[in-house]
């Protein structure tokens, strides 16, 4: 005979692991959507905006991460991981603008490995705004965006990438610095 009791409570389990994990994706999906919404804001101009969308963002992090506390194997939702990975960059892309500064990791509610995937995809950002730095013939500001995707550069190189996702986004730093750099080549070119 079967203990119907035991498998009873597996069952109950299964479902309420199920229920909070489709409860992560969806506010995953949710923190995801307001740091798109924040970058895209910071790149027009509206800090202030940006700023409320990240605050919505920090909502749905707080809910998650206090699931997540009640129970550890919740963790491992991929769509939590992609949300901060977002939020990172839109924070870290934020506070650069304001600050001319990379927001440190110990201000963000996120692990090691999201910051740094968010670092990664905040070159890209940082590309596109040295285009508009460019345009606009902001070149002191243009330089500045390099020297910190550079910096940002030499800090991968510090690390042993092995074949991960960390690693193939690190390609990802390499190009947009070429970006930048050729902009900056470019707009040379022109001033002489």
């Amino acid at each position: 005979m079967i203990d119907k009791k035991a498998l009873t409570k597996i069952k109950k389990n299964l479902e309420t692991f199920d229920e909070k994990r489709e409860y992560i994706i969806k506010t995953s999906r949710d923190i995801l959507r307001f740091s798109k919404q924040a970058i895209n804001a910071v790149h027009r101009g509206n800090n202030t905006q940006a700023t409320q969308l990240l605050k919505n963002a920090e909502k749905g992090i707080k809910k998650v991460l206090a699931e997540i506390k009640k129970n550890n194997k919740l963790s491992i939702v991929r769509a939590f991981n992609a949300a901060m990975e977002e939020y990172c960059e839109a924070k870290c892309f934020l506070h650069y603008t304001e600050t001319g500064n990379i927001l440190s990791p110990t201000k963000l509610p996120a692990n090691d490995m999201d910051y740094l995937l968010g670092l990664c995809d905040l070159t890209g950002e940082l590309g596109r705004k040295a285009v508009r730095c460019a345009t606009n013939k902001e070149y002191k500001e243009l330089t500045n965006i390099r020297n910190t995707v550079e910096e940002i550069h030499t800090f991968f190189l510090s690390l042993s990438l092995r074949n991960s996702e960390l690693r193939k986004k690190y390609d990802s730093i390499k190009w947009n610095l070429k970006k930048i750099e050729d902009i900056i080549y470019d707009v040379n070119l022109r001033k002489k």
